[in-house]
């Protein structure tokens, strides 16, 4: 009966089982087709390699460093299930001789930790926290296909895509957030041949179970859950968050507030009017009438001025992005990003906020070159027309659907006002 860890009868020894996938990849990688001792699993994920243009002399791209790496963890979901990693798994690392790694949704290492000198050896390929392994960036690897299949994954020696990958064993499995069912990640167990026995796999697949139970279990992550927050991406008619209090805004309050929570110095009366008003005819009483209807409806105290200013700190959905994205973590001020602030306001001041939020954003992602982040933007209501976005996606990841809409975007671009389009 063939062994369905390895693909390779039961009794023979790992040497022989790693020349044998290392004949079966040369086989592949020149000729493009898997001979029969290979895995199902892994010839998939081989074929998925090749198509996503993955090399077999590749390697990973660091992606997320210092500041940036450290933000993006410190919000990361899966930053409140580290200790029980830790816990779990840290002594069978390091007694092992083994890594104890954990990436993101994306295949972004976020930590790898473990024997010191595994980690230097491991350091020598990029296996290090911040670097991308995706499995369409460096091709067939346990954390990066678990993550991409969904599905607990065990990767022996040759049947890694990458060459220099080859002399590792690793086993992951992706971990679930228990309320949406969304992968976070995975968790991953990498090191030598010992790592080949079935049992690392259901080792790593009880440690995402453990990981997930613990996630339900706590509270919903607070962070200055006492602070009023602002909504205001995404929609004309902010909504104010303060306690157990919900306001939906006017159009002209939302503006109002934004500027307020952006200015808590506070911002004096003609600057309001030159903020707010495009058209310069509107007196200082028509502002104040605003005021006062929005100081009725925060209540008594919170509006205060003389300048006007608001008394209480308030945290805008804004505000994060613009926090992440001023550290380079692209990938969560992407995700933190609902759509443009405030799209209807043609109020001066939320124009040009709404404009440096949305080109700096766009320019982070065309620079990242991170398809998935591309085609999340490229698809959404705000970038379905950006034709810069539509072209990086196109070089990232140049799918028939990719490119037949790139060509059509370039086309409106060279057709003439009132010329039928080609």
């Amino acid at each position: 009966m063939t062994d369905p860890w390895v693909a390779l009868e039961p009794g023979v020894d790992p040497t022989e089982r790693v020349r044998v996938l290392r004949r079966a990849h040369e086989t592949f990688t020149e000729a493009g087709t898997v001979p029969r001792p290979v895995r199902a699993v892994v010839a998939d994920s081989w074929r998925r390699s090749a198509r996503a243009g993955v090399g077999p002399d590749g390697t990973a791209d660091v992606e997320l460093t210092d500041g940036d790496l450290g933000t993006y963890r410190s919000e990361h979901p899966l930053a409140r299930v580290m200790p029980l990693f830790r816990e779990l798994m840290g002594t069978f690392a390091a007694d092992g001789e083994h890594l104890l790694a954990v990436c993101d949704a994306h295949g972004r290492l976020l930590w790898v930790e473990g024997h010191a000198a595994t980690r230097r050896h491991a350091g020598r390929m990029n296996f290090v926290p911040g670097a991308r392994w995706a499995e369409n960036a460096v091709g067939t690897n346990a954390p990066g296909t678990a993550v991409a299949l969904d599905r607990p994954v065990q990767v022996f020696a040759a049947e890694h895509f990458i060459r220099r990958v080859q002399p590792w064993t690793c086993a992951a499995a992706p971990v679930h957030d228990p309320r949406t069912g969304r992968v976070l990640g995975a968790v991953d167990i990498t090191g030598g041949n010992g790592l080949a026995h079935p049992h690392s796999l259901g080792f790593v697949q009880a440690v995402a179970r453990a990981a997930e139970a613990h996630l339900a279990l706590l509270a919903p992550a607070q962070h200055g859950a006492d602070t009023p927050r602002l909504s205001v991406l995404g929609r004309d008619e902010a909504r104010l968050v303060a306690g157990d209090r919900e306001l939906r805004l006017s159009r002209r309050h939302s503006e109002i507030l934004l500027l307020l929570a952006r200015h808590p110095e506070g911002m004096t009366g003609d600057e309001l009017l030159c903020a707010l008003y495009e058209d310069e005819s509107v007196t200082p009483v028509t502002l104040r009438a605003e005021l006062a209807r929005l100081r009725g409806i925060l209540g008594p105290g919170l509006l205060a001025s003389r300048p006007y200013r608001l008394t209480f700190a308030c945290e805008s959905d804004l505000a994060v992005v613009e926090r992440r994205l001023a550290t380079g973590a692209v990938t969560a001020a992407t995700t933190a990003y609902a759509g443009p602030p405030l799209p209807g306001s043609q109020a001066p001041a939320v124009v040009r906020l709404r404009r440096r939020l949305t080109e700096g954003l766009r320019a982070a992602l065309i620079a990242c070159g991170d398809p998935d982040l591309l085609a999340d933007w490229a698809h959404a209501p705000w970038g379905e027309d950006d034709v810069d976005v539509w072209r990086a996606l196109a070089a990232a990841r140049p799918t028939a659907a990719t490119r037949t809409r790139l060509a059509s975007l370039e086309a409106e671009l060279t057709t003439p006002p009132g010329w039928p389009h080609p």
